[in-house]
């Protein structure tokens, strides 16, 4: 065994050592929340010019932004959407179940003000909007000690 092959040896013994030293525990996390737009409900709601107008928009696009650093669980247990679980759709509603929307999804909603809302799902980690609901019209409750 020549002088670089020992060399060569040591060097390679070295590595390895070193990647024993670098292996690293990764836990599973939950993915953050991301954003699509791609089954807005145009027919629907209201427009983003007319939340736009509304003065909403910014404030919407704000929260929105917010919400994206959080995963489903901690954006739940942070009272920031509330996902509807027992009925498939608000059996009281101003809106129409959209055909293009699958029908057994749960439908979120994430409050912008008093009244106004996003409405969408989720799949996966992605927030699907499909309404912009400054009325809250979506689910329509009766008012409480009237």
């Amino acid at each position: 065994m020549g002088k670089h092959d020992k060399f060569k040896e040591k060097k390679v013994a070295a590595y390895k050592r070193e990647l024993k030293e670098v292996e690293t525990k990764q836990e599973k996390k939950d993915p953050l929340i991301v954003l699509s737009f791609k089954n807005f409900d145009i027919n629907q709601g209201q427009s983003f010019e007319e939340w736009q107008a509304e003065k909403l928009l910014s404030v919407a696009v704000n929260k929105l932004r917010a919400l994206c650093e959080y995963t489903i669980p901690q954006a739940t247990n942070a009272g920031m959407l509330k996902i509807y679980t027992k009925v498939p759709f608000p059996p009281e509603s101003g809106f129409e179940h959209p055909k293009h929307i699958p029908p057994d999804i749960d439908w979120c909603s994430m409050h912008i003000g008093n009244k106004p809302c996003v409405i969408g799902y989720f799949e996966d980690n992605i927030f699907h909007i499909v309404f912009l609901d400054k009325d809250h019209e979506f689910w329509i409750s009766k008012k409480k000690n009237t």
